[in-house]
């Protein structure tokens, strides 16, 4: 690893734990960085889940202190506990699958699944919104939701946080923007569940992965302080035009 890597992880993962504090899709900056420092791309996956899940959690943490300080909501009827069991057990199925796919085939599906996210964080909101005004949703329902997009978060996760609040707003009385310190925990969790899988199966390159790590401590704690004062509209047509960007190199990467 040369010295511009290590430049290169460390800021991708200060960019990306900020990202994630504001808007989500700071795994879109550290993939495709992993992937330039040398990693394959399930260790890349595998590490970049290891490095954001402090910074995650350095974003809950902020997000419930300090004077603009939100506490934790339980979904509707559905207490919070609950919610983070389904999710962590989705999680681990989630890398259990990703640890067990070639790194062919994985290379072939990478992709789609940015795609997917792409239009997830694109249209997810507005797509939420639109479902809400059609359709109600009660635990019987969610509990199996979350736990599909516990696999998904897993597995990927790319924007798995703005479809969890997609979900969630299908249930009577969801205040979304309360829920951000939940939505946080709730994909930490699932995240910190899928690291143990890929720790274990060997996946994680420990010196890129610490680089990352670093810098997305000081960019989640920060990017949640920002987001407690500011709208997030500008950082998400920064983050969508980050998303169209990598995933159009991903299709001539993986079908050229």
């Amino acid at each position: 690893m040369t010295a511009i890597d290590a430049a290169l992880l460390l800021t991708a993962g200060c960019v990306a734990g900020g990202m994630n504090a504001l808007a989500g899709g700071g795994s879109f900056i550290t993939f495709p960085a992993l992937l330039l420092a040398g990693l394959p791309s399930v260790a890349a996956n595998a590490s970049s889940t290891v490095a954001l899940v402090p910074g995650s959690l350095a974003s809950v943490y902020a997000y419930t202190t300090g004077r603009y300080r939100l506490p934790f909501l339980d979904l509707g009827s559905v207490r919070l506990p609950l919610v983070l069991a389904v999710s962590a057990a989705g999680g681990l199925l989630g890398a259990v699958l990703l640890v067990s796919t070639p790194l062919a085939t994985f290379d072939r599906v990478i992709p789609w699944l940015l795609l997917f996210s792409t239009l997830t964080f694109a249209f997810g909101r507005r797509m939420g919104t639109w479902l809400r005004r059609r359709l109600r949703i009660g635990a019987a329902t969610l509990l199996p939701v979350q736990f599909l997009l516990g696999i998904y978060g897993g597995y990927f996760g790319g924007a798995v946080g703005i479809m969890m609040l997609a979900a969630w707003s299908l249930l009577d009385g969801a205040d979304l923007k309360a829920l951000n310190p939940t939505r946080t925990m709730v994909v930490a969790v699932t995240n910190a569940v899928a690291v143990g899988c890929f720790v274990i199966a060997g996946e994680v390159w420990w010196a890129q992965t610490l680089l990352v790590l670093a810098g997305a401590l000081g960019g989640g704690y920060a990017g949640a302080r920002i987001g407690q004062r500011l709208p997030v509209a500008v950082v998400r047509v920064i983050v969508i035009a980050i998303t169209v960007g990598m995933t159009i190199i991903f299709f001539r990467r993986a079908y050229r």
